[in-house]
């Protein structure tokens, strides 16, 4: 599928520690999803793949170039996006929240710690479960 044929395209990422993955808190004042934990990544621009759009994003986002894990671990669809979780396990740069008006704070965290959180999507303890298996 192209990005015409599908425009609301996104794409995330599951950045490992060990058994630990990235969320990041969405600032308050985003429009979608806000005040809420979330995977880095963002909107497949047109002509991306969703590799190349999760590269640019972690690079904007986090100041890290990550290399991408090539089949997705995750497809998840909801009335606004379709997404598709990509992995990486190396990457250089050490994370830093780049924009604090897109994000506010950064965490590790596995599965179980998730629980109580305001999360963008409540698939993502399973996701996590499974990816960091």
């Amino acid at each position: 599928m192209t990005i015409s044929e599908d425009p609301h395209l996104v794409v995330a990422g599951l950045l490992r520690r060990a058994s630990r993955g990235l969320l990041l808190h969405r600032s308050p004042a985003r429009a979608w999803y806000p005040d809420c934990w979330d995977l880095p990544g963002g909107h497949v621009e047109r002509g991306e793949t969703p590799a190349a759009a999760l590269r640019r994003e972690l690079r904007e986002e986090l100041g890290v170039t990550a290399v991408i894990a090539g089949i997705p671990f995750a497809h998840l669809r909801s009335e606004d996006f379709r997404m598709e979780g990509l992995g990486t396990r190396r990457w250089d740069g050490e994370t830093v929240n780049r924009d604090m008006s897109e994000h506010d704070a950064l965490a590790w965290l596995n599965h179980k710690e998730m629980t109580g959180l305001q999360l963008a999507d409540p698939r993502l303890p399973a996701l996590f479960e499974a990816a960091l298996r």
